[in-house]
């Protein structure tokens, strides 16, 4: 089904759905269960964030055996009240999946589309942290501290990368109304200045109201060998664990998650907010995904976009009459390219795309899991395709080693580059691609 909606509308939609799930459908403050008991639980009206406390409802005398406890009620969503599962990949242009006219193969993206409402326009900030905090706080990013991401935060408002306790997120709104809330994946809304296990933990998932989180700080990391946490402490999985990978890491541990909680409390509704490093830098897929698109992008860029345009055309996912910009002078025209050039190139886009098709199988799996349990039926599912278009750090030419560009280098020669050819991907490589791509999947 198709549903377009103006810019920022998305976002707003988004937050008021969540908001439904959490508010009570019965008058605030109804006991279930015995009052003062400490099974008894209550649903509130969630109107006031945080909620009023419950007023003591027991006796104190001098002697105990006057007295009479109580325990304050526990809140709990209403009754039926859904699962949420909110998804969103990472540095994806509208060209990269194939549900919106890509070539990259996104059956995950293709369930949840067929089975509800397809978004043709979304507003993002074309930049990881801002999206981020708007999206978890329903506010523009410049009111939540994040007008630039967190690295380059400065000490003026709007850019000093801190969510302050006036701006609550979902995670503790739902939190507060009852929920399980969880974290998987990037976390690129912590200052940097306080990436440390000294803490604090105010402006870490823990002080945004996730009760879990399992994932990365900053806005990207080795795939290989991530900076992960578990909470406020620093793993390290992949140490005597050959052929680990982040990307499986964080299906398999949202899987883990979410059966606990179904085995100790399958009546409370989850909040999983699944953000995996792909399709951001560094591009490293498991081989086999590399192996899938072998050959799949020898017609180069130029006629890649081609392609993909015609796509969405024939989709309806962009109007009838719209026109293909223009191709910019900057970047290299395919047929300029050398025979080595190009077959680096290809090589570039061939992991990109696994690592884009590797990223959507795992969140497949993370949604079965959901339908596993009987829960598909009453899960609200918002899969949302990149929080930025593809980048382009890799340079016009591509780098084994994003660090390069980061440090001035360009180019690297041929020769070099050429070395990593067979191992482009892997935990020998930091790699992007070259722009030529990024505009083509844009």
């Amino acid at each position: 089904m198709k549903n377009e909606r103006r810019p920022n509308q998305l976002a707003a939609a988004l937050l008021c759905a969540l908001a439904a799930a959490a508010a009570s459908y019965v008058p605030a403050q109804v006991i279930t269960g015995t009052p003062g008991s400490p099974s008894a639980t209550v649903t509130i009206d969630g109107k006031q964030i945080p909620a009023p406390p419950m007023p003591f409802g027991g006796v104190i005398k001098e002697s105990a055996t006057d007295s009479k406890p109580y325990w304050p009620p526990r809140v709990v969503p209403p009754k039926g009240a859904p699962n949420i599962l909110l998804i969103m990949t990472d540095d994806q242009g509208y060209g990269v999946s194939g549900t919106f006219g890509g070539v990259i193969p996104t059956p995950s993206l293709d369930r949840v589309a067929k089975s509800g409402l397809r978004y043709t326009q979304f507003h993002s900030t074309a930049l990881c942290s801002p999206t981020r905090a708007a999206l978890i706080t329903g506010r523009n990013h410049h009111s939540v501290g994040f007008g630039v991401i967190s690295e380059l935060s400065t000490g003026y408002p709007g850019y000093d990368s801190v969510i302050g306790p006036e701006n609550a997120s979902i995670g503790t709104i739902l939190r507060d109304n009852g929920y399980a809330t969880s974290w998987f994946g990037k976390n690129h809304n912590t200052p940097a200045f306080q990436l440390s296990t000294a803490g604090p933990f105010d402006q870490w998932p823990s002080g945004m109201g996730f009760e879990y989180f399992y994932g990365f700080m900053g806005g990207e990391t080795d795939q290989w060998t991530p900076f992960l946490f578990r909470d406020h402490t620093q793993i390290f999985p992949f140490v005597g664990n050959p052929g680990y990978n982040l990307t499986t890491d964080l299906a398999d541990e949202a899987i883990k998650h979410m059966r606990d909680l179904n085995a100790s409390a399958p009546d409370k509704p989850f909040f999983l907010y699944y953000v995996p490093g792909g399709t951001h830098s560094p591009h490293q897929p498991k081989p086999e995904w590399v192996e899938k698109f072998k050959g799949k992008f020898d017609m180069g860029y130029e006629k890649l976009r081609d392609e993909i345009f015609a796509n969405q055309k024939r989709l309806g996912v962009i109007p009838p009459d719209t026109q293909l910009t223009p191709w910019p002078a900057q970047i290299p025209k395919w047929e300029s390219l050398s025979l080595v050039e190009k077959k680096l190139f290809e090589r570039q886009a061939e992991v990109f795309a696994g690592y884009a098709a590797y990223t959507d199988y795992e969140i497949g799996r993370v949604i079965q899991e959901v339908e596993d349990m009987g829960k598909l039926d009453n899960t609200l599912i918002i899969y949302i395709c990149g929080d930025n278009g593809t980048s382009p750090e890799g340079t016009l030419y591509g780098a084994f080693n994003q660090l390069t560009a980061y440090n001035g280098i360009l180019k690297a020669p041929e020769a070099l580059q050429l070395l990593h050819y067979e191992d482009w991907g892997t935990d020998k490589t930091y790699p992007h691609m070259a722009v030529g791509w990024s505009w083509a999947f844009d």
